[in-house]
């Protein structure tokens, strides 16, 4: 596994031997941005459904960041 996934797993990994509760352990990378329809940042997509950085390059959003989201 390599980049955003190989991320999570080991997000998740280390939460649950911190001994986070599991409500927080099921929560999934997001990305958030913003459009020209919405310049406030906001939910684009999961990382595994949203290529951050094509969406970035295409300048359809900027400010993208990937956060934990419940799912």
């Amino acid at each position: 596994m390599e980049g955003p996934a190989s991320e999570e797993a080991e997000s998740r990994a280390d939460l649950l031997e911190r001994g986070a509760d599991e409500e927080s352990a099921h929560t999934r990378p997001a990305v958030v941005g913003s459009t020209a329809d919405d310049p406030e940042p906001h939910f684009l997509g999961w990382v595994d459904e949203v290529d951050a950085d094509k969406l970035f390059a295409s300048g359809k959003a900027w400010g993208l960041k990937v956060v934990r989201r419940a799912d």
